[in-house]
């Protein structure tokens, strides 16, 4: 008879909270960026994907476990294709986001540096629809930005 035995290999993520939090407050993001409003649209996403993958209690922060905060370090364009030797066809946007989650007393449960998330964007003859399309490549890269420090954030290695 043959048992089958594991190798051990498991997803990161998706262990519990840091200090066993059951329920966080977030505070909406610090931007240090020129990006105006990515602050908000990073915090939704981060609470969204903490409710809907961790199923985290979200609370003011004087009634939680635990306080998520983050600052937007960095959000850059760089050009990633040109469509003539003086026109940008495609450009990339990268945003970089330092994470602490803090208990009680101020006690620093988790925290990371430099995560980041990048995502391109087709650059158009009209300014207004390049920068519809920026918003929306800032969007998309937002909803991983919240995985990735989901993932680093329950990852129990």
């Amino acid at each position: 008879m043959m048992i089958p035995t594991g190798c051990g290999y498991r997803f990161s993520g998706g262990g519990s909270l840091p200090g066993d939090a059951g329920s966080l407050a977030v505070k909406t993001f610090n931007n240090k960026t020129g990006e105006i409003g990515i602050e908000a649209i990073v915090t939704n996403d981060i609470v969204y994907e903490l409710t809907r993958t961790a199923g985290a209690a979200i609370a003011d922060e004087d009634k939680a476990d635990a306080v998520l905060t983050g600052t937007i370090r960095s959000a850059r364009s760089v050009n990633v294709s040109h469509s003539s030797a003086h026109a940008t066809a495609e450009r990339r946007i990268i945003v970089v986001v330092d994470v602490k989650l803090t208990g009680e007393a101020g006690k620093v449960l988790w925290a990371a540096n430099s995560i980041s998330a990048s995502e391109e964007y087709a650059v158009a003859g009209d300014n207004m629809v390049t920068e519809q399309n920026k918003k929306s490549a800032v969007a998309r890269l937002s909803k991983r930005l919240a995985q990735r420090i989901y993932y680093r954030m329950t990852d129990d290695f």
